[in-house]
């Protein structure tokens, strides 16, 4: 999520750049709005950042304003229709916006839309987009007495759940937080204009310099007046720990604290919890090689690049045949034979979620030679859902729930496994523990949550809502518009 104030810069270019640095958020789908401080447009499609747009794309998104987008879903499906920015009208111009985070009052909302506005209501929500995004768009978009910024303040404080948002009109950029700021997101400075991004590391690339963070609970707006900001909550600040170890770049900066130093302590705290007999630490790339840099470090055991990773493997329109899907994560990775033939190995990863990629890593490295494999995870062993913007399985489908530690080494077939601590995990990030998100951990939800019914990444696609399907009556009011690629405006 990027967005841009600059006059006189090529602002959807600035955007693209951004976009392409914060890909590793959002796989499925990609998008820009522009505006000249006539038009705003939109252009976005399925796919990944490079994929999506050419110089003749970006050669039609013209203006001083822009934000941008790429879609990771964790509510409703991966659709053209889903993609981001999302549109919609206000009482002066027009409205898009982008969001990271997760709802968890998404069905409360549903009903505020339709009771405000019923079938008046233009819209997302009225081209079948079923995502909380929509919805957040329809109460920006909705009231045609106020300006979007006033609009804007009324709205967020109804908003439950993680939300970081970055959205514009005509004239001004604006990017919110929800009071707890689960998810990240800065606030960088250009020579002729200021940038917003989920992560610091997108600055670095369009060369803005970092001012800040934008704070939880507040609303920032950037036009040619200059920056404001003004806070519509208190900060209950509840930050997500998942972030420090597997979402964000190792280049990014959290509250402070490098992510890139954060997972080599976890890996140096973790050699000291489990430690292991072997001849060689191998990371599973990318987000388990700083971890196992310092695990290797703090055991004196040699550090090994065994994996060779594909950097093109992305997002695909192209699917496996079923002897290609059943080689699953050869695709990706690859095992360096000649370095682990024949060695004791100890495989540093991030989290183990249902198994399936530990399980078909370890029969690799048996089948390349590897005569003893011990796995060493960076974090505690994820119990819990997660409702605030991260796509884990059901609680159900969790391995950690109903398996011992021992029985999950033995479903992967690994010699031994071992967890990083709760506590070894938080003082890696030198955040205090009251300030960090750890539910899926945990179960701990620093944010309420509705009953179980009103939860669910499809719960907008469902033919009844747990409050009835005030929804529906929002979603023919406007023809869908445009197609994979296409230029909108409301």
């Amino acid at each position: 999520m990027f967005g841009v104030w600059a006059p006189g810069e090529e602002v959807a270019k600035l955007t693209y750049f951004g976009l392409y640095a914060l890909q590793h958020r959002g796989q499925e789908s990609a998008g820009i709005a522009t505006s000249d401080g006539e038009q705003l447009l939109v252009y976005k499609d399925m796919g990944l950042v490079s994929q999506v747009f050419d110089e003749t794309a970006l050669g039609t998104l013209r203006g001083h304003v822009a934000i941008g987008h790429c879609r990771y879903s964790t509510t409703g499906s991966a659709t053209w229709e889903n993609a981001q920015p999302t549109l919609g009208p206000t009482a002066a111009g027009t409205v898009a916006l982008g969001h990271n985070g997760n709802l968890t009052n998404s069905a409360e909302l549903v009903s505020l839309v339709a009771e405000r506005y019923g079938p008046r209501q233009r819209g997302e929500l009225a081209r079948g987009n079923t995502t909380d995004t929509a919805l957040i768009t329809a109460l920006l978009a909705g009231d045609p007495e106020h300006s979007l910024e006033t609009t804007a303040l009324e709205v967020l404080p109804r908003l439950r759940g993680a939300f970081s948002l970055v959205f514009m009109d005509e004239h001004t950029l604006y990017a919110a937080r929800d009071p707890q700021g689960v998810r990240p997101l800065v606030l960088g400075r250009l020579e002729r204009g200021w940038v917003v991004a989920s992560e610091s590391s997108a600055l670095d690339i369009v060369g803005a310099s970092f001012v800040r963070e934008v704070e939880p609970g507040e609303l920032v707006a950037i036009d040619a007046d200059g920056l404001r900001a003004t806070r519509f909550a208190p900060a209950e600040r509840a930050g997500c720990v998942f972030e420090y170890v597997y979402l964000a770049r190792p280049d990014t900066t959290i509250a402070g604290r490098s992510v890139y130093a954060s997972r080599v302590a976890m890996g140096r705290t973790l050699a000291a919890e489990h430690p292991a007999e072997a001849d060689l630490v191998i990371p599973v790339p990318e987000s388990g090689t700083p971890a196992a840099v310092g695990y290797a470090a703090a055991s004196g055991i040699p550090f090994c690049q065994g994996l060779a990773k594909n950097a093109y493997v992305g997002r695909t329109f192209i699917q496996p045949s079923q002897t290609l899907r059943q080689l699953g994560i050869r695709l990706k990775l690859n095992p360096m034979r000649e370095m682990i033939r024949g060695k004791r190995l100890v495989v540093v990863d991030d989290s183990i979620v249902r198994g399936n990629t530990q399980r078909a890593l370890v029969r690799m490295l048996r089948e390349a030679g590897a005569v003893e494999v011990h796995i060493r995870i960076t974090a505690p062993p994820v119990k819990w859902p997660c409702f605030y913007g991260i796509d884990f399985a059901s609680r159900a489908e969790l391995i950690a729930n109903g398996l011992s530690v021992d029985e999950i080494a033995s479903s992967l077939g690994a010699d031994s496994l071992g967890y990083l601590s709760e506590e070894g995990m938080i003082a890696a990030t030198e955040q205090s523990e009251n300030q960090l998100c750890t539910a899926c951990f945990s179960g701990r939800y620093p944010i309420p949550l509705p009953p179980g019914e009103q939860l669910g990444k499809h719960l907008l696609e469902q033919a009844e809502l747990p409050l009835g399907d005030p929804s529906a009556g929002l979603r023919s009011v406007l023809p869908g518009l445009g197609g994979a690629g296409a230029l909108e405006h409301p």
